[in-house]
């Protein structure tokens, strides 16, 4: 017997905000200190994000973690074009992150400086990333 009566009413559905809050790790005492939420949380997570080596870890999805480690060695035109492109593709997996802007690249010996502006719902924040190779 099929259910009758039901039917789908048109409306608009509001989605309510969820809040960003963790939990606050302290990287010098190696241990968690309490609980953030907002901008503090976003710029703890686009750390962890960096710190990260995308598929090296199985805990994480393959979505998560970055590739930037593969940009050394390469001609400086190009790293800077990809090193943005990395960074866009890495941390815009969080929802909160909108995107990376004023992307500034600096090779050295067998290092590379990047220094970038990261902008997400709760406000902008300037990066470094610093990747040895």
């Amino acid at each position: 017997m099929i259910p009758t009566g039901g039917r789908i009413t048109h409306g608009t559905i509001q989605y309510a905000e969820r809040p960003s809050l963790t939990w606050r790790i302290d990287p010098e005492k190696e241990r968690i200190t309490g609980r953030l939420d907002g901008l503090e949380s976003v710029q703890q997570a686009a750390a962890k994000i960096l710190q990260t080596q995308r598929f090296r870890h199985l805990i994480y999805t393959p979505n998560y973690g970055c590739e930037l480690s593969q940009l050394m060695g390469m001609n400086p035109t190009f790293m800077k074009s990809e090193a943005t492109r990395m960074l866009q593709e890495a941390l815009t997996q969080d929802d909160r992150i909108i995107g990376v802007e004023n992307v500034q690249t600096t090779a050295t010996g067998d290092s590379l400086l990047i220094e970038f502006t990261v902008v997400s719902t709760y406000g902008s924040f300037d990066m470094t990333q610093e990747v040895s190779g």
